[in-house]
Parts: C-alpha cells; sequence; structure tokens
C-alpha cells in the first residue's frame, strides 16, 4: 500500500509521544455522530548552560500569590526565559495546588507531570481526586504545572486552528516526489508559522530547560528534596532533574518510562511495535467476546483494521459533523482507545460504525479527542504544538534524507499496520528554526536517592523494556513491573502498585527487588 504519513505527527516522536499524554480513565461511550521578540534566524542553536545558584537566588526566593481556583489553589511562578541568561527576560509557569487532606499526615508537596510533552499538570491535578489514593492525597499537597511552552505558562504558538484541522487531516504519500514536497511544504509552514508566533521562547522549551524550572519550583514550594510522581514523557523530565540535580532528589517515581539512551528512530520504531502489539491484544479480546465487528482469527482482524485505514486513504468516510475522515484520522482515532483496556469497548463500536455503516463519525471523535479538539473547530490547548516545539530541540534532526528513508522501510516492516504512519518524522525538525545540539544517552543521576521505575508490560505508547532500560541506567534506580495492557500504572492498575508507589513516596520505603503486580 502507499506509504501515507500522519501529518498531525510531524516531527521527532510526534506520534507516538503526543499519545503519551496520561489517560488514566476510561474513555466514555462515543456519540455517533507568546512572546513578541523576534523570531530565532535559522542558524540559530539551542543551548542550554548551567548557571550558579547565586544567578538564579532571585528566582528561589520570589513571593508567589497563591489565589483560589475552584477547590485548588492557583499561581505564576517566574523562570528565565534563557538559563544561559537568567537576567535577561523571564517567562511564566501556571501552577495549580490540590492541599493535603490532613494537616496532621502533610510531609510535603509532590509535583507531578502527566507526559506529553506538551499535555497539561494543571489538568491533571484536576484528576487527582479520582486517580490518586485517599493515603497520598493526605500526605502531600498535589501540585501540578504547565510546563514552558505549554497552555496556561507562556505558550508557543504556530498555526491556527484552521491550519491545524487541515494538517492533521492530511495524507501523504512519501513513494511519490509529490507527497514528500507536499509535506516538506507543511513541514515548513509549521516552522515558519512557530518561529512568528513564538519568537525566542522557540529555542527554549527543551526538556533540560523545563527541569531546571522544576528545581526552581521546588525552591518556591519550600522543600529541601524534590518529590514526584511523572508519567510516560514526564518521566524523561523526572530523569532529567536527577541527572542535573541529584542531591535535591526526594522520592521520585517514573511511570511508563521512557529510554534517555534511545534515538528518535529507535524511539518511534519501539512505539510503532507496541502499538502493534496492543492492537493485537485488543483484537484477540475482541474476538472472544460478543458484537466484534471483526473476523477471523488475530492476524484476520489485524488485516482488517490495516484494510480500513487503505480504503479511508483512497476515499475518505463521511461523518456526521460534515468533516471526512481520512486515513491520518483514523489513524489517530483506532490509536486513542489502545491506551487502556478499559476502553477497549469504545474502539470496537467505533469500527464497527466505520467497517459495516460506512461511518467515520465515532473514530473522528477519537481523534479529536486526542488533539484536544473542541467540536467548535477550536483547540483551547496548544499540546500539538508544544510537542513539535519539544521533540524538536530534543530529538534535532539528523537531516539525511537517504536514512530516513531507509528508517520508514523499517518501521513498516516491523509495524505493518502503524509503521508507514510514522516515518520521515525528522522532516519538520529538519525545517525548524532553531537547531537543537542536545545529545541522546544513558541517564545515571549518580548520587541520587531511590528512584522508583515502573513498567507496564503491555504499554503501547513506552513499551516495557523502556522501563527495565531507564531501572538499569540510573544508579540507585530500581523497577517495579504491572503485568498488564495499556499505558502507565498508577491510577489504572491494582492495589499492588498503589501500595508500592504510597509507601514509596510518603515513606521512602524501596519494595522488595523486582516486584510484580
Amino acid at each position: 500500500m502507499p506509504r501515507t504519513i500522519r501529518a498531525g505527527v510531524l516531527g521527532v516522536l510526534v506520534a507516538a509521544l503526543t499519545l503519551t499524554a496520561c489517560t488514566p480513565e476510561p474513555l466514555e461511550r462515543v456519540p455517533d455522530a507568546g512572546p513578541t521578540a523576534a523570531p530565532p534566524t535559522a542558524s540559530a542553536e539551542a543551548t542550554t548552560s548551567a548557571p550558579s545558584t547565586e544567578e538564579l537566588q532571585a528566582y528561589h526566593d520570589q513571593e508567589v500569590a497563591w489565589e483560589a481556583c475552584g477547590e485548588f489553589e492557583c499561581a505564576e511562578v517566574a523562570v528565565p526565559l534563557s538559563y544561559d541568561e537568567p537576567d535577561g527576560e523571564r517567562i511564566t509557569l501556571a501552577v495549580k495546588r490540590l492541599a493535603s487532606t490532613d494537616a496532621d499526615a502533610r510531609v510535603g508537596s509532590l509535583v507531578i507531570n502527566p507526559g506529553g510533552p506538551g499535555s497539561s499538570g494543571m489538568e491533571l491535578v484536576d484528576a487527582a481526586t479520582a486517580m490518586f489514593s485517599e493515603d497520598l492525597r493526605a500526605a502531600y499537597d498535589v501540585v501540578g504545572f504547565d510546563p514552558r511552552g505549554v497552555a496556561a505558562s507562556t505558550p508557543v504558538d504556530c498555526v491556527s486552528d484552521a491550519e491545524l484541522d487541515r494538517i492533521r487531516s492530511a495524507d501523504y504519500d512519501t513513494e511519490t516526489a509529490e507527497g514528500l514536497d507536499a509535506y516538506r511544504a507543511d513541514a515548513r509552514l509549521i516552522a515558519d508559522g512557530c518561529a512568528r508566533g513564538s519568537g525566542e521562547l522557540i529555542g527554549n522549551v527543551d526538556t533540560e530547560s523545563a527541569a531546571r524550572d522544576m528545581d526552581i519550583l521546588r525552591a518556591v514550594l519550600d522543600e529541601e528534596k524534590l518529590d514526584y510522581l511523572g508519567y510516560s514523557y514526564g518521566t524523561f523530565l523526572g530523569a532529567t532533574y536527577a541527572e542535573l540535580f541529584p542531591e535535591n532528589t526526594g522520592n521520585l517515581v517514573l511511570d511508563g518510562a521512557m529510554d534517555p539512551s534511545l534515538s528518535s528512530h529507535e524511539t518511534t520504531l519501539g512505539q510503532a511495535i507496541g502499538f502493534e502489539e496492543a492492537l493485537r491484544a485488543y483484537v484477540e479480546d475482541c474476538l472472544g467476546g460478543p458484537d466484534c465487528p471483526l473476523t477471523g482469527s488475530v492476524d484476520d482482524g489485524v488485516r482488517q483494521v490495516r484494510t480500513l485505514f487503505d480504503v479511508v486513504g483512497d476515499t475518505p468516510l463521511p461523518t456526521s459533523t460534515g468533516r471526512e475522515l481520512t486515513a491520518s484520522l483514523a489513524f489517530s482515532g483506532v490509536i486513542t482507545p489502545l491506551y487502556d483496556s478499559a476502553s477497549w469497548f469504545v474502539l470496537s463500536s467505533a469500527l464497527d460504525q466505520a467497517i459495516n455503516d460506512r461511518d467515520g463519525s465515532q473514530l473522528l471523535f477519537l481523534a479529536d479527542l486526542m488533539a484536544g479538539r473542541e467540536a467548535d473547530g477550536t483547540y483551547p490547548k496548544n499540546s500539538t504544538e508544544a510537542n513539535w516545539a519539544v521533540n524538536c530541540l530534543d530529538f534535532p534532526s539528523s537531516g539525511d534524507p537517504a536514512l530516513w528513508q531507509q528508517q520508514a522501510e523499517e518501521l513498516e516492516a516491523a509495524a505493518p499496520t502503524f509503521g508507514p504512519a510514522m516515518g520521515y518524522g525528522d522532516m519538520l525538525c529538519d525545517q525548524w528554526p532553531v537547531k537543537g545540539d542536545a545529545e541522546r544517552g544513558p541517564v545515571r543521576a549518580e548520587g541520587s536517592a531511590p528512584i522508583m521505575v515502573v513498567g507496564t508490560t503491555g504499554d503501547p505508547a513506552t513499551p516495557y523494556e523502556w522501563s527495565v532500560s531507564l531501572a538499569e541506567q540510573l544508579e540507585n534506580g530500581f523497577l517495579v513491573t504491572f503485568e498488564g495492557e495499556g499505558h502507565t500504572a498508577y491510577g489504572r492498575s491494582n492495589d499492588c502498585v498503589v501500595r508500592a508507589v504510597d509507601d514509596f513516596l510518603i515513606d521512602g520505603t524501596v519494595p522488595q527487588d523486582g516486584l510484580t503486580c
């Protein structure tokens, strides 16, 4: 079949990492139906140096005005735009806090991150009462923040809502010169838009800078050590913090780990295979129950999903919204409920509608849900644009089209259903106006306190092997395994995981070696 690229995931790792935002609760049944600074030049390079404690003292000592926002407290925290120039321009982080439910049991503040990059930590605080145990909420003020460039913090801005709609729905045949040219043109449109709309911020939203922000947040919260719970991309952020500030590292839990040592292609390949395996697990479960829209063997069912992508690639399906379901949108719609086995019934309903009724409404709803698109066509959050920006600094382009072609073929061979939509990921970052200089490598965090890594054996977005690897890399890392399907564990797994995480965060108790839940 033609190799098509899902434009909504233009850029290194965007396909996979956009999808790594934590989805703790099963989906409900689907209805049928910046700154104004001058843009950086194309030759600019993003670098981050380590400022001294004295240079950052004013940030650590800043007085933050907490104000009531519903049942929470909200505030803005100032951080440097660039840590190379801590006395220069400032940006703000939006922070939300849910107070401990028991002042006598309180041990401190727990900073949380849901992943992405580009997902809102403020929104994760909103879900704290549903996700986190009573013991954890008694022991901690739960504190979420939108990282630099994201949502309510100083945000990046790249394209209009209408442009994002078009880009998300576009299919590119990268086996033709015309398809590659169209893909490259949209990558250039995005990159130029980010430069115009985000100014100097676009070169300063890398993960290392965000980790340095967390140390300012630790100081503002008046905590000697950072206690932290990070999901998915949030594990990369947490591991980076531990590498930079091992002496300030308290009890860290990294759930659904990224492997910091992997290249962009290795990461994309792992995720493509992970979603392929998750689809097979879903199909096996579907075929074993009533009213499955798929038939035959597991291989047959997977091929039927693949055929659906081919069909809508040639002839998009109508939907109740008046928009069409393209192959790119169908790809997103299928992946979304694979994050949690509790949502597999939603995928069955959507596939039944698409395959048997020739109606793409439910799959379109799921694709929009993942992208944060509202029914009126607006994108209240900038998760996709922030994802582009962070990843292009963290995983700079190789700049080698011949290598991209080789990697695309490897993705398609290893993951025939999802791989074709995840190739040529370097295209956007090759056009990016600021060239990141980050290099991937193992994270040791030498001298840190013990760090818990939680891995789920059937995790499609952050494969279990990555958690094993991160736990081995960290000098004081240890692994807790959850045997199950879906992305991440704490808040959606079982009592064994809850007890292990709670005991470690609250009391620092390290569970037995090799704990499996």
